[in-house]
């Protein structure tokens, strides 16, 4: 596979720094509030790379973080207060109760739009002291200085700070970020907090060496990811926005306390837009994944509407649009139901094995979807068998997640063993034995199973 890499500009083979495993980081939510289907596309980045991977042969470990302690600049009300303080005031739940509240609901909703779990969801609050070594490394090295109880990263330490978004410190300028004109304890008005002191009746707060306090926002990444994945890993997703200034401030502090460059490939994707405006919150034109059942809508069908762009370009939402795609969707479904009786093992003829290739390189280019969608209508209208039509198009499912044989397989039971083997990989899951989770999954996978993680644990089905 080839991704766009957001810091060279160039497309870039992804290759393992281990030679084994592809390791790779996604910035998850913020659970304060409900996320929208505008965050789910960027949120289906990182599951679309790994299910590419694995359309490879290729062993992927994907982490994905949760941010639950509710301090970020960008999450501060029109009143100054944080948001997830607010939220636990509106709601009457403590900071634990929130956060678990709206983790359960991003889980959901990511089910619904065909997002396999993550390897692991590791919380912020979880990661305190791996955070106040990363900073402590970075003030002993010079990298960092403390005021009063706050401790700031010097980005003019670091000579090749704005690589990434272009915002170079040529470019700063004061008061560009929202914190710079409002704190004269900076030394320079694009340095960032690494710790911030906690005022008066703060509620998430944690003991440090500068005194009581909370991270900020870009810390935790940068703790997160390190923790779990080592100081060098392969991906790293997130949407555009976050290149300035989260992810330009996660490669500074990196790369000062580790001394080398942490990430391989950093990959991006674009906004999803109504009317051509963002889709955000504060525009108030946001919708939830439950909003789309409401309006007769298959959750999955917003998933394939998504494909019909590349990830990097923004794509248009339109109600008009998630309609047709549900159409083409339930049609899709209705067509494998007629050609699974016609399915057989064997070898592929010459013309599915050239669909198939076509399929597989659209994929491996930088995720082009668009392409691969362009395949697999010729493939529906050719004259190629409807047994080879419903196994290509089970194992392009595999990359696609929409789950196109649901009508076929309708009364499909797994077997004795088969539901034995998904307990044990579910209590593994549970107890984060992932290696024990993985043997089990390929087991599964050597039955004929195509092996799915859902919000009620492991799910299997046959590959046709």
């Amino acid at each position: 596979m080839r991704l766009y890499d957001s810091l060279t500009r160039q497309i870039q083979e992804v290759k393992p720094v281990d030679g084994h495993t592809v390791k790779m980081y996604s910035c998850g939510p913020t659970v304060y509030r409900y996320i929208h289907i505008g965050n789910m596309r960027s949120f289906m980045l990182g599951d679309l790379i790994r299910r590419g991977l694995r359309l490879e042969g290729q062993d992927v470990k994907w982490v994905m973080n949760i941010t639950d302690v509710g301090h970020m600049t960008e999450e501060v009300s029109d009143t100054g207060r944080d948001k997830m303080e607010l939220a636990m005031e509106d709601e009457g739940l403590s900071p634990q109760q929130i956060a678990q509240k709206y983790t359960d609901a991003f889980l959901h909703d990511a089910d619904l739009v065909g997002i396999e779990r993550a390897d692991l969801y590791p919380r912020a609050s979880d990661h305190i002291p791996e955070m106040i070594d990363i900073i402590q490394r970075l003030s002993e090295k010079g990298h960092a200085y403390e005021v009063d109880g706050t401790v700031y990263f010097d980005v003019r330490s670091f000579p090749s700070y704005g690589k990434l978004s272009g915002n170079t410190l040529e470019a700063l300028r004061a008061g560009y970020r929202q914190d710079a004109a409002t704190d004269p304890n900076k030394r320079y008005s694009a340095d960032f907090a690494l710790w911030k002191k906690a005022g008066p009746g703060r509620l998430m707060k944690w003991p440090s060496p500068w005194g009581e306090g909370f991270p900020g926002w870009h810390i935790e990444c940068s703790a997160m990811s390190m923790k779990h994945l080592g100081e060098r890993f392969d991906i790293h997703t997130g949407g555009n926005d976050n290149k300035f200034p989260h992810h330009e401030d996660e490669i500074a502090q990196s790369e000062c306390a580790t001394g080398h460059p942490v990430v391989s490939i950093w990959v991006h994707g674009g906004f999803l837009q109504m009317s051509g405006q963002k889709m955000a919150k504060s525009a108030r034109n946001i919708y939830r994944v439950t909003d789309l059942a409401e309006h007769g809508i298959d959750p999955l069908a917003y998933r394939l509407m998504c494909f019909g762009t590349r990830y990097r370009s923004e794509t248009e939402f339109s109600w008009e649009a998630l309609e047709g795609s549900n159409e083409r969707l339930t049609s899709l479904r209705k067509r494998m139901a007629e050609w699974s009786g016609e399915a057989r093992a064997g070898r592929l003829s010459d013309q599915a094995q050239a669909f198939d290739r076509r399929f597989r390189d659209a994929v491996a280019d930088d995720l082009d979807l668009p392409q691969a969608l362009v395949v697999l209508n010729e493939l529906v209208g050719s004259g190629t068998g409807g047994g080879e039509k419903y196994v290509l198009l089970t194992a392009w499912d595999s990359v696609l997640g929409l789950d196109l044989e649901r009508t076929a397989l309708e009364g499909w039971e797994p077997s004795d063993e088969m539901k034995d083997l998904v307990r044990k990989r579910d209590e593994a899951r549970a107890a984060r034995d992932y290696l024990t989770s993985d043997v089990i999954r390929k087991q599964l996978i050597g039955m004929g199973l195509e092996v799915m993680d859902t919000q009620q644990g492991t799910r299997v089905r046959p590959r046709g």
